[in-house]
């Protein structure tokens, strides 16, 4: 899952960020309005955790942008902000929920994980391919019905191959993917959890190819590929 912070404070972007990357989270910051919008419409997010008081244009005024793209991800509101009429406003141009400050960091967490299980939902929330199901809200993987244990960094990278099966994935775009801009992490970091992947799917039948110079394709499954004709 990937969090774009729009803070401009640093000390408390900092703090969010830690804590939502101890849940597994992929966080972004970034301190301004206008460069989160540049962010959404090259990028793919999540949710986005919005301050109201930015420089620049305020956190009103990116709701509404957003919203006018047709960006449809969840929107978290916290801000210092505590009026009703703030509130309203907030969710009237379309926010999803609204957090004042100050707040504890693992009740900033629990806000993101309902506002994400909450999306997942309204999208399906399990992704089946033969004998693999992964449970995008529970959070929980099943091959041949027996759970699947997978680290963060493995659940994240499977995520991306099942989102695109049959295309080739490069490994930027794995990267991109699975961490925050700051976050340090290889390509060779990427082999190694394509590694272990295989080694837990392969002996159920699933298959991910490295294409050599391009990246990896996860094939289809026999009994989900198309029927040949002849």
């Amino acid at each position: 899952m990937r969090v774009l912070i729009v803070e401009d404070d640093p000390s408390l972007a900092a703090g969010q960020r830690r804590a939502l990357q101890l849940e597994g989270f992929a966080v972004d910051v970034v301190p301004r309005g206008e460069a989160a919008i540049q962010c959404t419409e090259g990028e793919r997010f999540d949710i986005v955790i919005l301050d109201i008081g930015l420089p620049g244009i305020d956190g009103f005024e990116v709701i509404k942008r957003l919203r006018r793209g047709r960006h449809e991800m969840p929107i978290l509101v916290v801000t210092a902000r505590d009026s009703v009429g703030d509130r309203v406003r907030g969710l009237d141009l379309g926010a999803d929920d609204y957090l004042v400050k100050p707040f504890a960091n693992p009740e900033l967490v629990a806000r993101v994980r309902a506002l994400v299980r909450r999306s997942q939902a309204r999208t399906g929330p399990k992704i089946v391919h033969g004998p693999l199901i992964m449970d995008t809200v529970a959070r929980r993987c099943f091959l041949n019905g027996q759970p699947l244990e997978l680290a963060a960094r493995e659940w994240a990278v499977l995520e991306v191959l099942l989102a695109r099966v049959e295309k080739i994935v490069s490994k930027d775009t794995i990267i991109q993917a699975v961490t925050g801009w700051v976050e340090d992490i290889s390509p060779n970091a990427i082999e190694v959890y394509i590694s272990r992947l295989r080694a837990k799917l392969e002996p159920a039948g699933i298959s991910i190819r490295t294409v050599r110079g391009f990246g990896y394709l996860l094939v289809d499954y026999p009994e989900n590929a198309p029927a040949v004709a002849g």
